[in-house]
């Protein structure tokens, strides 16, 4: 059977992807999320901050969908390019973990294409 990823009304991704999993993404999103929140009202008050690799962790562990919300709805950490970059850096590297655990045709094609490499 060939992979769907887009059908005629969106995402076909539920037969493959646990309903435990898509969970704990929600969970994660919302924590960072608020720990977005948290970082942005210490900034305004000048108290402690929540150090950045906490929300890189977050974003890396599958909180990074909040992590984008909470990024444009709280305007925060967005004009910091080093953070920025490492950000879409754990995105990238939790997508790529997800699609690879999920989808066995995505570890046949990383194999292909790596073959000849080592």
């Amino acid at each position: 059977m060939e992979p769907v990823l887009l059908t005629a009304d969106g995402f076909a991704w539920s037969d493959r992807v646990p309903l435990i999993l898509m969970a704990l993404y929600g969970v994660l999103s919302l924590v960072t999320f608020i720990a977005y929140a948290l970082d942005k009202a210490a900034a305004r008050k000048g108290s402690w901050r929540t150090p950045e690799s906490t929300l890189h962790v977050l974003s890396l562990l599958g909180g990074w969908p909040g992590a984008l919300v909470a990024q444009r709805k709280l305007r925060h950490k967005t004009r910091k390019s080093s953070f920025r970059l490492v950000f879409w850096l754990t995105t990238i590297l939790n997508c790529g973990i997800l699609l690879w655990f999920l989808f066995p045709f995505v570890r046949e094609n990383v194999k292909a294409l790596t073959e000849g490499l080592f």
